[in-house]
């Protein structure tokens, strides 16, 4: 499975990596990526909740605006 999420609140590299760490902390999450340019995320993998990427994101001090996907 894979998802799209934008992102709002980043503004520098180091922010995209607390955003990945955050992310790759969910269980069923295999990769991610994450761009600050354009604000989005990108995770695969199985079983997860949109719930708990958004609780990730905020937990990591940003704020989830949408999944797509």
């Amino acid at each position: 499975m894979k998802k799209i999420l934008k992102v709002e609140g980043m503004s520098c590299g180091h922010c995209a990596m607390r955003v990945k760490t955050a992310l790759l902390a969910v269980p069923g999450i295999k990769s991610a990526e994450v761009t600050v340019a354009d604000g989005k995320a990108v995770v695969e993998g199985e079983g997860f909740l949109d719930t708990a990427l958004s609780a990730a994101v905020s937990e990591a001090g940003y704020v989830l605006k949408g999944v797509i996907g």
